[in-house]
């Protein structure tokens, strides 16, 4: 539950609109989910699939789309709107604004800013941050304790970089951007040329990252600059946390990824896509727009055109999945068994008082 001091439903829908069933004077404390709701909680239905919580829910109000405005009204106040989840979404962004303390403007002592660094109106620097010179940073930005800018890297306004946050070198990120603790934009990218005499020989990664406007990046995500042209993370790119986008990757506006997914060197993906949890993106492939990959599928070749992409087995029990997975080991054998078969059939059906020959008459004993 989010809580915070007490406000009215008045204020909420003065906030945030919608139609109000109930008394613009009821007190809500907090945000909840239905089945853990109190008199002083708002809630939301978004999914039918919980409708049945909602008669016994004890939430004070409810936030519910116009198809279950009776239902809802029936059993105490509601919020109706065409889009309850969508809502919902608005309502925690108004709440964590009144709970959470503003950032202070100014520069923290400890911090360590370059004399040439250009800093705009309302900017918040934290505790023992290092920002080098040549760096810009839009209004009202925040650099969280901790953080790290390199030289001549760009904050675009309204951005945030929570507490240990590492902007390399000519790395520019945009406009209202949020980035949380551990992420690391602007690593090198991992190239190397291979040689019999010295190893592994290091390919200096020359590019830099590209952010547009509006990007959330989640904790410990690593965004590696390009070897020669840039990484490039188009407006509006979710990326959750545990996220490995490798050197020369272009992801387009929209897309959404899922921990742990993976994206290897030179890949260009679509708008709109979406990547679940553990999926992986082998190199040097194209993925068209409105692609939506599931979790932990290998995408081991171009996609050319949208759709839902699935490279993984149904959970089964560990027993039969072990049967399963010999009989795939076996596939390529009894392939060859049936390609025989086929022949032997062929053969004999030839060969079969009555048959056509090629001719088209019939053979007679």
């Amino acid at each position: 539950m989010i809580d915070s001091a007490e406000v009215t439903l008045g204020d909420i829908a003065a906030a945030l609109g919608g139609e109000l069933i109930g008394p613009e004077q009821l007190g809500i404390a907090r945000i909840g989910p239905l089945e853990d709701a109190d008199s002083a909680t708002i809630s939301f239905l978004a999914n039918p699939r919980y409708r049945a919580q909602l008669p016994g829910s004890a939430a004070g109000c409810v936030i519910v789309a116009p198809a279950l405005r009776d239902e809802a009204a029936a059993r105490g106040a509601a919020i109706v709107t065409p889009d309850p989840y969508l809502y919902f979404a608005r309502l925690t962004q108004w709440w964590a604004r009144r709970v959470r303390p503003a950032a202070v403007a100014g520069v923290h002592p400890s911090a360590v800013v370059d004399a040439g660094v250009r800093i705009g109106a309302g900017v918040s620097i934290g505790a023992l941050a290092v920002v080098e010179a040549g760096v810009q940073i839009g209004d009202g930005a925040v650099v969280g304790a901790q953080c790290f800018v390199g030289r001549d890297a760009r904050i675009g306004a309204g951005t945030r970089l929570h507490p240990r946050v590492t902007l390399a070198f000519d790395c520019a990120i945009g406009a209202r951007c949020i980035v949380h603790s551990g992420a690391v934009i602007g690593a090198d990218g991992f190239g190397f040329a291979p040689t019999r005499e010295h190893g592994y020989v290091k390919i200096e990664q020359l590019g830099a990252v590209r952010i547009g406007d509006d990007v959330e990046i989640g904790a410990n995500t690593c965004i590696d600059r390009g070897a020669l042209g840039d990484t490039v993370i188009e407006d509006g790119v979710k990326l959750d946390n545990l996220i490995q986008i490798a050197h020369n990757v272009h992801i387009g506006r929209g897309t959404a990824m899922a921990a742990f997914t993976g994206v290897a060197g030179s890949t260009r993906i679509g708008e709109g896509c979406t990547f679940g949890g553990g999926a992986g993106v082998v190199g040097h492939v194209s993925i068209a727009d409105g692609v939506h990959v599931s979790a932990h599928t290998a995408v081991l070749r171009s996609i050319d055109k949208p759709g839902v992409y699935t490279g993984i087995f149904p959970l089964a029990e560990n027993r039969a999945w072990e049967k399963t997975a010999v009989t795939l080991r076996q596939l390529p054998a009894l392939r060859e068994r049936i390609r025989a078969l086929e022949r032997q059939v062929a053969a004999a059906s030839d060969h079969e008082p009555g048959a056509a020959d090629a001719s088209g008459a019939e053979t007679t004993p």
